[in-house]
């Protein structure tokens, strides 16, 4: 069986924990994946108290909807691979207080945005920075027993699980993975299925996302794409997650509070095109507390 969770995004924006929690439940999630951007406002969280903490522990506890994984997007506005010294420890302080955050609330998976750098020029020094201080986040994470996985970019630098067993190859730990997202694999290869089947040990989560293709005219568009519109073959890629013994945890990726005027509404939709296909599939997700 899997466990299917929802982006945190999906769900009204001004609501609380528990709120949000519930709405989960009603909308047949098994848990919520946190998000963590770049924006101030929920950078901030990665500062909350006992107090705030405890009351979203109360909040899972009482809905029984857990928060299994966190989306540590904030690492685009300040970037491991940057050359500028002061950024770079920004980001491991991030990440730091990140996995003490995912301790305190029962979180085991941080995904990490696989960029060098973003707003800055990629050169080969943006890598080996990289890969220095990712080291070190594996090692803090490790000793904490959260796993790092890597995300499947919308950015040439990772945009593959060929990239992530690349980077792995020069961190050898357990506590580093990938946490691929169909709809950026798609946009950038016609070979997913291959690339799933080289390197299905790798894959801690996945993210359900459809996106447009990158193609020599046109830069793709990897957000805010209807699922079934774009280039996503989401039941031949769970066919083949299905074959390859894949029992893992499944997140659907959408913007809904930013984009919809019933958030909830375009979740259930969302919701009810991977049912159908789960249904076909012979997919069975885990009941639902309560």
């Amino acid at each position: 069986m899997i466990s299917l969770g929802i982006y945190e995004k999906a769900l009204p924006r001004d609501i609380s924990w528990e709120k949000r929690l519930e709405l989960a439940k009603e909308l047949g999630f098994n848990f919520v994946e946190l998000s963590i951007d770049e924006s101030d406002k929920r950078l901030a969280r990665l500062d909350w108290s006992e107090e705030k903490i405890a009351q979203i522990n109360a909040a899972i506890k009482k809905t029984g909807i857990p928060l299994y994984t966190l989306m540590l997007s904030g690492h685009r506005r300040y970037p491991l691979g940057s050359l500028d010294q002061k950024t770079r420890q920004k980001a491991l302080e991030m990440l730091k207080k990140a996995v003490i955050l995912a301790e305190k609330l029962g979180i085991r998976n941080i995904q990490m945005a696989g960029y060098d750098v973003f707003y800055e020029e990629k050169t080969a020094l943006t890598r080996e920075y990289f890969i220095e201080d990712l080291h070190k986040c594996v090692q803090f994470a490790a000793a904490h027993q959260v796993t790092l996985a890597i995300e499947t970019m919308d950015d040439p630098f990772i945009n593959t699980l060929a990239d992530v067993a690349q980077i792995k190859k020069q961190i050898k730990s357990p506590w580093l993975q990938a946490y691929p997202d169909l709809g950026n694999l798609s946009a950038w290869s016609n070979e997913v299925a291959k690339d799933l089947e080289d390197h299905i040990e790798l894959i801690a989560a996945i993210h359900l996302k459809d996106t447009l293709p990158v193609t020599k005219k046109t830069p793709g568009k990897f957000k805010n794409v209807d699922f079934g519109k774009g280039c996503v073959d989401f039941k031949g890629l769970l066919k083949t997650l299905q074959r390859l013994g894949y029992e893992g945890t499944y997140t659907i990726e959408l913007w809904s509070q930013e984009t919809a005027n019933d958030p909830c509404q375009e979740t259930a939709r969302a919701k009810a095109f991977f049912d159908q296909i789960f249904a076909e599939l012979e997919i069975k997700q885990r009941p639902v507390v309560g």
